[in-house]
């Protein structure tokens, strides 16, 4: 992962410095970005997680998962991206913006994403979990069979007799962001054609739906503030027509959740983690 993303680097800063070098020399008569309009984004997103320590607590249980392991589960190419009943259903994108000025915009979105532990895998665990657990979080005991026990540093293997924990209906950040727009090239004979390199970073909260199994009790939860997150992105926006135009990011961010359901009661079972993420979307924009 590192390899790739220090190629994609070496490629933007090769891309950005012969572009720089094409430049027009003069200030172009025709502005893209204009003081007052409004923008609309939409897209699909694919996303790379750093391992992550997952903490649980609840009445009987006091236990850490660290370094455990995810992916996100990018729906298969098919009709749930056009139909208008599904087009939520896959990892999507969807901003909304205003320029402040010629070459700063601030935009709300809504980063739709997906965060799948991988099952089975080995990690490390510390803490102690109680031969029977949550009594009273839920309406009876429910034993934990041989993954009782005191831990320090051991190894465990996660099974789904034991766990299942994803954020699929998704891993929401819903943030506010400050973006910055430097035209790289813009062609002599149709002004509106371009390319623009597209910067900023956002702050904004994480609204997961979390659908975790605990022991075999748990359910697909009601989306909730779980914590908060910050983000910093940076890419491309291809100008093809006057008010549409099709963009590349890569963004990088950190999330902290504090409060995730566990169990069915939410009062007292909970887990929390944080997130680094790496996330590349493709998102087709308008310009009002």
């Amino acid at each position: 992962m590192k390899h790739f993303f220090r190629l994609a680097l070496s490629i933007f800063c090769g891309f950005y410095s012969t572009l720089q070098a094409q430049q027009i020399s003069k200030t172009p008569d025709f502005k893209l970005h204009k003081k007052g309009d409004y923008y609309v984004t939409w897209g699909y997103n694919r996303e790379w997680f750093n391992k992550s320590d997952i903490h649980f607590t609840g009445p009987g249980y006091d236990f850490t998962l660290k370094d455990v392991k995810a992916v996100d589960r990018p729906s298969p190419i098919n009709l749930d991206y056009v139909k208008w009943d599904t087009w939520s259903v896959p990892q999507f994108n969807l901003h909304v913006g205003y320029f402040i000025s010629d070459k700063y915009s601030i935009s709300v979105g809504w980063d739709h994403m997906k965060y799948v532990v991988d099952v089975p895998q080995t990690v490390k665990i510390t803490g102690h979990i109680d031969p029977n657990i949550s009594n009273p979080s839920i309406s009876s005991n429910v034993p934990s069979g041989n993954y009782a026990g005191n831990y320090n540093n051991n190894d465990i293997t996660l099974q789904p007799d034991f766990l299942t924990f994803e954020h699929t209906d998704g891993l929401n950040y819903a943030s506010v962001d400050l973006e910055r727009y430097d035209e790289l090239w813009q062609s002599r004979k149709y002004k509106h054609v371009g390319v623009t390199l597209a910067t900023g970073g956002g702050l904004g909260m994480i609204i997961p739906r979390s659908d975790v199994r605990f022991f075999g009790n748990g359910r697909n939860h009601f989306w909730n503030i779980a914590g908060w997150g910050s983000s910093l992105k940076a890419g491309l926006q291809f100008n093809i027509f006057k008010r549409v135009y099709l963009q590349t990011d890569f963004k990088i961010g950190y999330l902290e959740l504090l409060n995730i359901h566990t169990t069915e009661n939410t009062n007292v079972d909970k887990a929390q983690q944080h997130i680094i993420f790496y996330e590349n979307y493709w998102v087709i924009g308008f310009r009002i």
